[in-house]
């Protein structure tokens, strides 16, 4: 006897937003989109006026050049070279145009493919699933007090009031030499994935996040936590994408 075991496809639905927030002058947040191969991207710039834009917009740049591939493992390959290119290019930059002034980038990148997922992240960017009325971090925080918190120095409660909770300790285009941290995660029809800078869970408390993320299409979902983050006086740039898995088409 043959034991098959079917897995229906899945077809993924994604929204994204981007918001200034309510202390900020400039957003330099940037978001990429590419549903048609199921790659999603928020980035976080830093360094000011300008220098953060042109940083998140870099990565975003180079996100869009980079070719789909059939094999995954290819694919996630060209996605990090993608980022290994704008760190270098954003250092380069920065020391013709700014005298050698810090222009970075935070970043996180998520690519499905089937019933497989992979996150490549840099800073403190996040990624989120949220599956069976549970969410799950899937990206640890390159920061300060995540450091200390996988120490064993200070509790996550006390981690998410710490005076230095801002502190990143990697970006893009800060130092000479990237480390892309990369982790491989399961899909299944009814999951929700949630991309987003800190600005948003900086304002959004965790509990609001699950009850916001269940029973919605992305687009509401979306919608209803950047509103619940604005009222909340974001005091950062605020961007999110939200990708949902519906069932898929048989063919």
């Amino acid at each position: 006897m043959t034991d098959i075991t079917f897995r229906r496809p899945i077809a993924w639905k994604s929204y994204g937003l981007s918001d200034v927030g309510c202390v900020r002058k400039v957003n330099e947040d940037s978001l990429f989109e590419e549903s048609n191969y199921y790659l999603w991207a928020v980035a976080d710039g830093m360094g000011g006026h300008q220098v953060g834009d042109l940083a998140s917009q870099k990565i975003v740049e180079l996100l869009e050049t980079v070719e789909p591939s059939e094999s995954l493992s290819d694919y996630v390959d060209a996605i990090e070279n993608a980022l290994l290119d704008a760190n270098q290019q954003l250092i380069e930059y920065a020391n013709v145009m700014f005298e050698n002034q810090t222009m970075g980038s935070t970043v996180v990148c998520m690519v499905i493919k089937q019933h497989v997922g992979v996150v490549l992240w840099v800073g403190d960017s996040r990624l989120y699933r949220y599956r069976n009325r549970q969410l799950q971090q899937l990206t640890r925080d390159h920061s300060q007090v995540e450091e200390m918190v996988q120490l064993g120095l200070i509790t996550p409660e006390e981690a998410e009031n710490h005076p230095n909770k801002n502190v990143i300790t990697r970006a893009v285009g800060v130092e000479p030499q990237l480390f892309v941290d990369v982790n491989v995660f399961s899909t299944q029809v009814g999951d929700t994935f949630l991309l987003c800078s800190d600005g948003l869970y900086n304002s959004v408390s965790k509990s609001d996040v699950e009850a916001k993320l269940a029973h919605r299409d992305a687009e509401a979902c979306a919608l209803d936590l950047m509103k619940t983050s604005l009222e909340n006086g974001a005091e950062d740039n605020v961007s999110l994408i939200i990708v949902k898995g519906e069932p898929g088409m048989l063919s």
